[in-house]
């Protein structure tokens, strides 16, 4: 079963911190169940957005690069 993105995190042409930032925000404005997809090109929002993730547990659903950009989905 797919979860039912409801929250959009768009990070595209933003370098760091502000990918980190914007995740942090929705997570802060999120309940449980949320699932929020996050979209950037910033290599290396890549890495350090799944680091804080784990740091507050929150589960990873999907990450992975694309041409163009990277996604990570998860679940709060």
């Amino acid at each position: 079963m797919e979860e039912k993105i409801t929250k959009l995190v768009d990070c595209m042409n933003e370098n760091c911190p502000m990918p980190l930032v914007k995740t942090r925000e929705a997570i802060m404005n999120s309940k449980k169940g949320d699932v929020i997809k996050v979209i950037g090109t910033h290599y290396q929002s890549f890495q350090e957005i799944p680091m804080a993730l784990e740091a507050m547990g929150i589960e990873i659903i999907e990450k992975k690069l694309e041409e163009k950009n990277w996604v990570i989905i998860f679940k709060i």
